[in-house]
C-alpha cells in the first residue's frame, strides 16, 4: 500500500462515509486533535526519559488513544451512537488524575507563566493546543451533531494538562512561575 493516493489534491479529505473540503469546520476540528496528538506524543517521549515522571508516560499514551477516540467520533458523515467510542467513563477517569496529580503540588494562589522543565512547557502546549481543538469541536456541534462527550473530555483534559504540567515542575524541584502583575486569584484550595 502506498502513503499518498492522491485523493485529496483537488482540495477534499475523506471522512468516514462521506468527503468534505479540507477547510472545512469539521476536518479542523478533528486535525486540531490529530495535531493535539501529536504533542501529547512529544509530552509522553520527555516523560517516559525522566523516571521521576513515574506513570505521567502511562496516562499520556492512553490519552493518545482517547484522542483518536476523539478524531474518530468527529469524523463521521453522519455518526450513529453506536459508532461512537468517547464516554463521561473517561471524564471521570481524568478527573482522578487530574486530582492525583494536583494532589502532589503546592497550592496556587496566582496564574502561573506556562514553562519551568521542557516536560513541563511541552504539557503548557498540549493545553493551549487542546483549548483551540475544543473551540474547533464547539464550532462544529454548532454546526452538525456530533458526540458532546467529545467537547467534555476535551474541557477536561485541558485541566489535565495543567495539573501534569505544574505536577511535572513538582517531581523536577522547579517552582512554577507566577505572574507577578497580577492579584491573588485563586483561594488556596486547589
Amino acid at each position: 500500500m502506498k502513503l499518498y493516493t492522491r485523493t485529496g489534491d483537488t482540495g477534499q479529505t475523506s471522512l468516514i462515509g462521506g468527503r468534505a473540503n479540507k477547510d472545512d469546520v469539521q476536518v479542523e476540528a478533528y486535525g486540531t486533535i490529530d495535531e493535539l496528538n501529536a504533542y501529547t506524543g512529544a509530552a509522553r517521549a520527555a516523560a517516559a526519559e525522566d523516571s521521576r515522571m513515574a506513570g505521567l508516560a502511562a496516562m499520556l499514551e492512553e490519552i493518545q488513544h482517547e484522542l483518536f477516540d476523539c478524531g474518530s467520533d468527529l469524523s463521521y458523515a453522519n455518526p450513529r451512537p453506536e459508532q461512537l467510542k468517547v464516554t463521561d467513563e473517561m471524564n471521570k477517569r481524568l478527573e482522578s488524575w487530574i486530582d492525583e496529580l494536583d494532589g502532589e503540588c503546592p497550592p496556587i494562589k496566582r496564574f502561573i507563566l506556562p514553562g519551568g522543565t521542557a516536560l513541563a512547557a511541552s504539557l503548557h502546549i498540549c493545553r493551549t493546543v487542546c483549548r483551540r481543538a475544543e473551540r474547533r469541536t464547539v464550532a462544529l456541534a454548532a454546526a452538525k451533531d456530533i458526540n458532546p462527550a467529545v467537547i467534555r473530555y476535551l474541557n477536561r483534559l485541558s485541566d489535565f494538562f495543567f495539573a501534569a504540567s505544574r505536577a511535572a515542575n513538582f517531581r523536577a524541584g522547579q517552582q512554577d512561575t507566577e505572574y507577578v502583575r497580577g492579584a491573588d486569584v485563586f483561594r488556596g484550595d486547589s
